[in-house]
């Protein structure tokens, strides 16, 4: 089933309307959105774990929250 904006919401908590519509339009699940959060929160410990690096549409959601993080902080 494809992600709603309330299940972006759950993940990720209040985010633009923007980042919302960007997620939603990848056709990505509510799972691989929260797999996305942590890779962007905790790599290190995902890569220390033994987890191989993440592709398809939890890659492209990373590179997305990656993006929106690095606006934020600028």
């Amino acid at each position: 089933m494809t992600i709603t904006s309330q299940d972006v919401i759950a993940v990720l908590g209040p985010v633009d309307r923007a980042l919302i519509a960007e997620i939603i339009a990848t056709g990505a699940e509510a799972e691989e959105l929260a797999e996305a959060w942590a890779w962007v929160n905790s790599d290190e410990a995902l890569i220390g774990e033994g987890r191989r690096l993440p592709n398809g549409k939890v890659a492209e959601l990373v590179d997305l929250l990656s993006e929106e993080e690095e606006d934020r902080e600028e």
